[in-house]
């Protein structure tokens, strides 16, 4: 079943993000036709859903002021998605459904096109909420998604993937985690915590926020290990089966399916607790953990 969230609030993100491009036949034309071809081609748009339930949740009611700034983080998530499919990372030629950036526009384009979506993530999260008295919200903001995307977040841990890929039975739990910590949790973590700053969250929200979505990271990233194995590449969107063939360091690889499923659901309920302090209004998050761990069944 589809979360409340995602059905209230996928539409309007997926307008701000329209509104949020530069227009197709605005010059350099392939490029912007990279960029919207990559934002606009689907998606559960959960991060940028994310942001806008913690905000929601830490007593924020201006949805609207902060709908472009949460959209942003969509571009954040294309950017790495364009890049993730590259030749030289995990070289795939099929995303959400259709055809990667890189096999429609080349590889040249495809590099660029995440590269200026980055930046113009960051130029609309400088931007929004708007308002003199909010500056400091949206500067902790942009610090939170450049960390969370640098050498120490997303960026390094896909250069400790790279590394670990083709390692077989030399790839240990520890390090498995502390990859996807990296690549994967680091991102929602910052989702969460950017809907914080924006409503300007107290000490307590925020480290809630931050431990549900540490535990959400973490599962998210083994149920997509679990679909990689279980599911058709037309359920995904993407070509199923990549993981093994390619020697991925992976969680079924790693733990086998079922104690995988036995983790995920852990973290889970683990998320859900994490919830305690933030009280009914947290409903929406509890919502989109089940989603999280639980879709594909």
């Amino acid at each position: 079943m589809m979360p409340s969230a995602l059905e209230r609030w996928g539409p309007a993100v997926e307008k701000a993000l329209g509104a949020i491009l530069p227009p197709e036949e605005q010059e350099p034309v392939e490029l912007h036709r990279a960029m919207r071809y990559s934002v606009l081609a689907g998606g559960k748009r959960l991060r940028p859903i994310l942001a806008l339930c913690a905000y929601r949740a830490c007593g924020g009611d201006d949805l609207e002021s902060v709908l472009p700034a949460a959209a942003s983080l969509e571009l954040f998530h294309t950017y790495s998605l364009i890049h993730d499919d590259l030749p030289s990372m995990d070289d795939d030629d099929l995303r959400r459904g259709r055809p990667s950036s890189h096999v429609v526009f080349g590889e040249a384009v495809a590099i660029l096109a995440g590269d200026a979506l980055q930046s113009l993530a960051f130029q609309v999260l400088a931007s929004h909420p708007a308002g003199a008295r909010l500056s400091a919200r949206r500067a902790r903001v942009c610090r939170e998604m450049a960390l969370a995307l640098g050498s120490t977040g997303m960026a390094g841990g896909q250069v400790l993937d790279l590394r670990l890929t083709g390692n077989g039975g030399g790839v240990s739990a520890d390090d498995l985690l502390r990859v996807h910590r990296l690549k994967t949790g680091r991102f929602l973590e910052a989702a969460l915590q950017s809907g914080a700053f924006w409503a300007g969250a107290r000490g307590q929200e925020r480290r809630a926020l931050l431990s549900y979505g540490r535990a959400m990271g973490l599962a998210f990233q083994i149920v997509d290990d679990i679909l990689d194995v279980t599911a058709t590449s037309e359920a995904l969107g993407k070509t199923a089966g990549k993981d093994a063939a390619q020697g991925k360091a992976t969680f079924p690889a790693l733990w086998g399916i079922e104690e995988s499923e036995q983790e995920a659901q852990r973290l889970l309920s683990e998320a859900l607790r994490a919830l305690a302090p933030l009280g009914p209004d947290s409903q929406e998050l509890r919502e989109l953990a089940h989603f999280i761990v639980n879709r594909g069944r």
